[in-house]
């Protein structure tokens, strides 16, 4: 039963990861269609990721009142409807209303599920199951890609993974009986955790270190989203590649954090979460370097690959390592934060580095991404000295 449960947890990594490089892949030619600037992708953008927000600070609370089997079924039913109204959409404003529950959606079936994970499994298979949502994320581009290029359109494309999305609710659905607690020290902190009460906002900040993981967490997503938001269109216009090849391009990200995840899940065997985090960084710093290389169209998607490989250790790790920095009988709350934390970065940078590239130029990503790494290093470290765990 536990490793039918793990399968099940498996497909709903795949289903978190699928939506969320689609706005993206498809920009490029939905604006054009639309006749809207290219800077409004940070609209829909900011719109989905306020959802998540407001959903993530919910997680502790809708847990423990329904289960993490039952919040991750009726979310991703969620966000497989709000995928649908998409595909059916004709205007930018529908889109934005069909944003709503696509964010909704997506908050608290993060929160929950990494939180489960984090109590009941080790390090190696945070990695391996973050691997799945990479798997799914990197799959999204190219579903869109093989959309545009036989001439369905990005309706379709979107049509196509909320009908992936439905499969994987009814699958949720089937599973509901296998969501028990596990026995002996991961069941003993998952009762700690559901027998204390759920921690306010206010109480949750209070803690020490959490403003320097929510701030380690803004930046991550931030960087991560920018990446995925603009990946395609920064090959487009920058590197001058045509859109439909540019959708697919885009994937390499997520080639790249697929496949970091699934080595760090060996590596973490060997190495703690702390030292793969700081590897994280110093490879994601290694890509943006690539990345500046100019006039080289193989140096933008190395660099783009890089970046995704860098990524890949340190949300499953950051995640991870939450409960033995603040504890078992808080981690639902404290990752509900993060995830709030993680998403504020997702609404407010991506959208600012459209306003960017709209008064100045597109190829600031480059650039744009090494400050947030810079400030996302130094919160780490904070983080690690408030923890004692220099």
């Amino acid at each position: 039963m536990t490793h039918l449960l793990l399968a099940v947890i498996y497909l709903s990594f795949i289903s978190l990861g699928l939506p969320d490089s689609l706005l993206g892949a498809a920009w490029p030619v939905m604006h054009t269609g639309m006749n809207v600037p290219m800077s409004w992708a940070g609209v829909i953008s900011g719109i989905i990721s306020l959802g998540t927000v407001a959903s993530s600070l919910q997680s502790d609370r809708l847990t423990r009142k329904l289960g993490t089997g039952r919040v991750t079924a009726i979310s991703v039913g969620i966000t497989a409807a709000a995928l649908m109204g998409f595909s059916f959409s004709g205007s930018f404003w529908t889109l934005c209303l069909w944003a709503v529950p696509y964010g909704l959606g997506a908050g608290s079936v993060d929160a929950a599920l990494n939180n489960y994970v984090a109590l009941h499994y080790a390090s190696r298979h945070m990695s391996w199951l973050h691997c799945m949502w990479g798997l799914g994320a990197a799959v999204g581009p190219y579903i869109m890609g093989l959309a545009l290029s036989v001439g369905a359109g990005w309706h379709m494309g979107y049509r196509y993974v909320g009908v992936l999305q439905l499969l994987l609710t009814a699958a949720l659905v089937m599973s509901l009986s296998l969501w028990r607690v596990h026995g002996g020290q991961n069941g003993d902190a998952q009762r700690q955790s559901e027998n204390a009460g759920p921690l306010t906002l206010a109480q949750v900040i209070r803690i020490p270190g959490a403003k320097a993981v929510m701030l380690t967490f803004f930046c991550y997503c931030a960087l991560e989203q920018t990446a995925i938001l603009w990946a395609s269109s920064y090959l487009n216009l920058h590197k001058g590649i045509p859109a439909e090849t540019a959708a697919g391009y885009a994937g390499l990200f997520f080639i790249g954090i697929t496949a970091g995840r699934a080595l760090s899940g060996f590596l973490t065997v060997k190495l703690s979460d702390r030292q793969m985090i700081r590897l994280g960084q110093a490879v994601i710093a290694a890509g943006i370097a690539v990345l500046l290389i100019p006039d080289c169209e193989f140096a933008a998607l190395t660099g783009l690959a890089l970046v995704g490989l860098g990524c890949a250790p340190i949300y499953p790790c950051a995640i991870h390592s939450t409960p033995s920095y603040f504890g078992a009988e808080r981690s639902q709350a404290v990752i509900g934060v993060q995830m709030a934390s993680a998403y504020v970065g997702t609404c407010l940078m991506p959208p600012l580095f459209g306003f960017i590239s709209t008064r100045v130029s597109i190829s600031l990503m480059p650039g744009y991404l090494l400050l947030i790494l810079a400030v996302m290093v130094s919160a780490h470290e904070v983080l690690l000295r408030r923890c004692g765990r220099r």
